[in-house]
């Protein structure tokens, strides 16, 4: 059972700031961030879960039947992630490629205490073990003081993974794949990456967020391993009978000039070669809900819509369904794994081809964070422009891709990318 309380925050911004410097003494993390965004679908402004009561813990082998019976028998809220690898229990994959980061494929936990944030209004979950603590607690938060947690901070040295004429011979080799029909869309990813380089992942999460403002903002710890993500895109929300998925292709840069910036949008939106990218994968995302919808009503509520955030211009478009009361929550989002947007159409054709020509394995990198809550409601993100740590291993990384159709051009799609590293890049460099 779990003791609530409302409480009032004169400083939002200021309280959120507080509470995430007071939850870095804790193992288990995860702070949810909209940033105020407007978002049609969201439920708080941010959300942040800390301390393990119960946890899960595996590999791809049977994943998702092990959350679903985590989140059965927990009737709890629970949160953690999914990396990108639980393919390989969905599908007959494998994954062989170099993982400098080693998270666990999957993890849950079933928080002690909870903060969920909306407006000026906090509310408060302890489970009653720890319930004494809950006036203490705030009494701490309130003292926090981020010049606590401020340190000097290295230079970090990015290597590129696949350097640019490579990438250059790997999209072009994705290319003939889809000439010759094997598959229409791939979204082939790179990685950039820093050894033995140590980096403090809050202050880290702090500038990047400062950088993009995004509305599916993520710091994640799981003892020596941090996410630090700005990520614009929601994977999947349910809402009582209710599935919304917004995936995100597309993507312009940002100006400082109104008049260019506003040519900048208009261009993106009227772009062939970026609403193709958008249409395919939104195909592919409403055959997926098809798979636990109600006969009929999966639809499209918003196609190829362009929205504007600090660092880029990104089209989204939003499919929603509908499931019956038997379908059980975690079925919906295995049968929807991984989101379309990140590894292209035909689903299975193309992940074959990406894990032939990428060199690293993804790991929480177009996989998701997000939620459970104890009614089985969900929302989780998709894991894009965030930075991934391993404290132990002294090894930090991100990633970007882009989706390659019969008109990409491997240049104008390595600009692309480079455009979506440069907050990750920035935050690093100093």
């Amino acid at each position: 059972m779990r003791t609530t309380i409302s409480h009032n925050v004169e400083n939002p911004e200021v309280f959120k700031q507080k509470l995430l410097l007071w939850s870095q003494q804790f193992h288990e993390v995860v702070w949810l961030d909209s940033n105020n965004y407007e978002q049609t679908y969201s439920s708080f402004d941010a959300v942040l879960a800390v301390d393990a009561m119960s946890s899960v813990q595996t590999n791809h082998c049977d994943a998702f039947n092990t959350l679903k019976q985590y989140q059965s028998n927990c009737k709890d809220w629970i949160l953690g992630y999914l990396t990108y690898d639980l393919k390989n229990d969905v599908e007959p994959l494998e994954s062989h490629n170099f993982d400098g980061l080693e998270f666990p494929d999957l993890y849950f936990f079933q928080p002690k205490k909870l903060f969920l944030l909306k407006g000026n209004q906090v509310e408060i979950q302890y489970l009653d073990i720890v319930e004494n603590d809950l006036k203490t607690d705030l009494k701490n938060i309130q003292q926090m003081n981020k010049s606590t947690n401020q340190q000097n901070q290295d230079s970090v040295k990015i290597k590129m993974r696949i350097h640019k004429d490579a990438y250059f011979e790997k999209v072009n080799r994705v290319l003939e794949h889809i000439h010759r029909g094997d598959v229409y869309e791939v979204n082939f990813c790179q990685e950039f990456y820093a050894e033995d380089t140590t980096i403090n992942p809050l202050e880290t999460y702090f500038k990047l967020n400062e950088i993009s403002k995004p509305p599916f903002a993520t710091f994640l710890r799981l003892n020596d391993l941090f996410l630090m993500s700005s990520s614009p895109e929601r994977y999947l929300k349910k809402e009582g009978h209710s599935i919304i998925s917004e995936p995100i292709k597309g993507t312009a840069k940002r100006s400082m000039n109104a008049d260019e910036d506003l040519q900048l949008k208009t261009d993106l939106s009227q772009d062939e070669k970026e609403r193709s990218e958008n249409i395919m994968i939104l195909d592919l995302v409403r055959n997926d809900l098809s798979k636990t919808a109600k006969k009929g009503s999966v639809r499209v509520v918003e196609l190829c819509k362009v929205y504007s955030f600090k660092q880029v211009h990104q089209m989204i478009s939003t499919v929603v369904s509908e499931i019956e009361n038997s379908v059980h929550p975690v079925d919906v989002l295995k049968s929807t794994f991984p989101m379309g947007s990140m590894t292209g159409a035909p689903k299975i054709s193309a992940m074959n081809i990406i894990e032939t020509l990428e060199e690293t394995k993804r790991s929480l990198y177009s996989g998701a964070v997000g939620y459970f809550t104890p009614d089985g409601n969900f929302d989780f993100n998709v894991v894009i422009r965030s930075i991934l740590y391993n404290e132990s291993n002294n090894y930090v990384s991100y990633s970007v891709g882009g989706a390659i159709t019969a008109k990409s051009d491997p240049l104008k799609e390595y600009e692309e990318c480079l455009i979506k590293a440069k907050a990750m890049r920035d935050v690093l460099e100093n």
